[in-house]
């Protein structure tokens, strides 16, 4: 997991990675804990973050597609990035490139 291994690197830019599924606490928690993710993982059962970001059923697949949102700590989009496939995602070395 890429982002995990980056994850120091964001944190000394005075950034903090959060990842979010469209699934129960319980399975986010497992998930969590396959990784090894050293970043918060929220659940999002109801689908309604999703849904707010615009990514959930991109795909049709009922899920969250893949994407990643910059967010400023007053809420504004900085950057943002929405997969056209499950498998497509940024490297976490771009992602460091769009950090204010």
């Amino acid at each position: 997991m890429e982002l995990r291994d980056y994850y120091e690197e964001f944190r000394t830019r005075g950034v903090e990675v959060v990842a979010l599924a469209v699934n129960t606490r319980e399975a986010v928690e497992g998930a969590q804990a396959a990784v090894r993710a050293p970043y918060p993982m929220l659940a999002d059962p109801d689908h309604r973050v999703a849904e707010a970001y615009g990514v959930y059923n991109l795909l049709g697949d009922g899920l969250a597609g893949p994407a990643v949102f910059v967010i400023a700590e007053d809420g504004r989009i900085l950057w943002s990035y929405v997969g056209q496939h499950i498998g497509d995602r940024p490297a976490a070395a771009d992602i460091l490139t769009h950090l204010p």
